[in-house]
């Protein structure tokens, strides 16, 4: 069976691909070469071949971290906390 290519046009910041491309030539590689393997890893792993998350807590995750380790902290002895009010209640009574 023939293998048949298709193309991917993408837009990214000209510094960025610039630096890219110089990472790659020192390392023997292209642009198409790193794609071709990207999408392999993907392929190969089943997702993507490295870890994605936010850079930086934000405050959401923050503030919920801050709740949960208060209630760790206290007995909760049913206590009710199933609304805002009662969580706040439940963390300035305990």
């Amino acid at each position: 069976m023939e293998n048949i290519t298709s193309a991917i046009s993408v837009q990214v910041d000209s510094q960025d691909k610039e630096m890219a491309n110089d990472i790659l030539k020192s390392l023997g590689l292209n642009m198409s070469t790193y794609v071709n393997m990207a999408i392999k890893q993907l392929l190969y792993t089943n997702g993507l071949p490295f870890e994605v998350k936010n850079p930086t807590a934000n405050e959401y995750t923050t503030n919920k971290t801050n709740i949960n380790e208060t209630i760790k902290e206290k007995s909760v002895n049913n206590y009710n906390i199933t609304t805002m009010p009662n969580l706040v209640d439940f963390i300035n009574n305990n």
